[in-house]
């Protein structure tokens, strides 16, 4: 696509970003756009003239920091994996003592901060969860990997639980992604409905039925 100094955006000129630090402003503009619009709407409903208007910037000057609506979509889902990552990581943090009570608490920490995430930020799981299979190829591919990553955290503290005694000796990654999709399908869930349980509780709950099964004791 052609693109000019200056483009129209309501009958107004568009103020080209110039410096650095304006170009990384307008892109994080762009992605909070795309993001709000992306889970309220859908990939396929969504258009880049919907995210402009969000944006409050022309049709044109999207292409300026992505060359297509799946360009976009990939880098919100990246920069919402970084996010959703960081979190986690903060969470857990460094590990604390070695003993079983430790290493169980350090799981619930793990698993109470992702639904801590997605509570706080209910598009972040509507975009990272839903129609993730009717996206088309590209992007299966794409949060295909970003699943991975999320995979590949739960599966750092299975493991470490494992070596603890914790856990069942059984493979890390399945057990991950066994964990893994439990927290997606609930995560999900309280995007539409409000189950009237904290994001605590839930993690407990998780944690619990993971390490203790549904047995009563």
């Amino acid at each position: 696509m052609a693109k000019t100094q200056t483009q129209e955006s309501g009958g107004r000129p568009l103020k080209r970003a110039v410096s650095d630090e304006d170009k990384r402003e307008r892109r994080r503009a762009i992605l909070a756009a795309a993001k709000r619009v992306f889970a309220e709407r859908g990939y396929h409903a969504t258009t880049i003239a919907d995210v402009a208007k969000a944006a409050d910037l022309s049709y044109g000057s999207i292409y300026w920091y992505f060359d297509s609506k799946e360009a976009l979509f990939q880098a919100l889902m990246d920069s919402e994996q970084r996010a959703l990552r960081r979190h986690v990581a903060a969470a857990v943090g460094e590990g604390g003592q070695d003993d079983e009570v430790s290493r169980r608490r350090a799981l619930a920490d793990g698993v109470r901060a992702i639904f801590e995430h997605f509570e706080a930020d209910k598009a972040s799981a509507k975009l990272l969860f839903r129609d993730a299979l009717t996206l088309g190829s590209g992007i299966e591919r794409h949060l295909y990997a970003i699943y991975e990553g999320f995979i590949e955290d739960i599966e750092r503290m299975i493991g470490s639980a494992q070596r603890h005694g914790v856990i069942l000796n059984a493979p890390p990654r399945l057990v991950a992604f066994s964990v893994g999709g439990l927290i997606g399908n609930i995560a999900q869930r309280r995007t539409l409905t409000d189950d009237g349980f904290s994001a605590e509780e839930v993690a407990d709950f998780v944690v619990k039925l993971v390490l203790d099964g549904l047995r009563p004791r």
